[in-house]
């Protein structure tokens, strides 16, 4: 069992997962598998495009992923429990987040279940992580990157760690989501972490 895992009389965390349809679902797949493993209570949200692209890019179906999660929730669906702050979550993963999708929680436009429970984490002071996948990004990236930043959100490119020398994608995709999950004081132990130059 993992040091991060509650003990017993202790509280589950509850982390919000939003998979959009940029590239890069396998992050979010294996985010939820991670969450499992550490008995995470999850929320998850996916939109239509995120549904084509783990088809595209991988070999779950979308029902096998909502699977992953105790909660699952329709994207237009606005009076679900995580749209409101009063409803208690340790925070929010966004992962892969489309640049549309950060201009909209950017700008503060909640047109669906994901802007508005990203908007609900701002204001009510809660993690919020925006893995954003794109490149190169252009000038207003940059500015909703910024913007999103200095309104309390974290931007976490989900940039390949090569020291750890991997030998497959799942090398950098788990130490990826590994770094993700130390922000919410969660260990995977699943990847291998820095610890100095090593001699021959």
């Amino acid at each position: 069992m993992s040091a991060s895992q509650p003990q017993a009389g202790e509280l589950r965390k509850k982390i919000v997962v939003a998979i959009t349809g940029a590239t890069g679902a396998i992050l979010g797949i294996n985010l939820l598998i991670a969450l499992r493993h550490l008995n995470v209570e999850t929320h998850l949200i996916m939109s239509k495009w995120a549904e084509s692209t783990i088809k595209y890019e991988t070999d779950y179906h979308p029902s096998n992923v909502k699977a992953l999660a105790e909660h699952v929730y329709n994207i237009g669906d606005m009076a679900a429990p995580i749209s409101s702050g009063s409803f208690h979550t340790d925070g929010m993963i966004i992962l892969p987040c489309s640049m549309k999708t950060l201009a909209a929680i950017s700008s503060g436009f909640c047109n669906d279940l994901i802007s508005r429970t990203a908007d609900v984490m701002l204001k009510e002071r809660r993690k919020l992580v925006l893995v954003t996948r794109e490149t190169p990004l252009s000038d207003i990236h940059l500015r909703n990157m910024l913007s999103v930043s200095r309104s309390g959100a974290i931007i976490f490119p989900p940039v390949p760690a090569f020291y750890i020398r991997p030998s497959s994608v799942e090398d950098l995709v788990n130490q990826s989501v590994g770094r993700m999950l130390d922000l919410f004081n969660l260990d995977t132990g699943t990847f291998e972490r820095w610890s100095g130059w090593k001699k021959d």
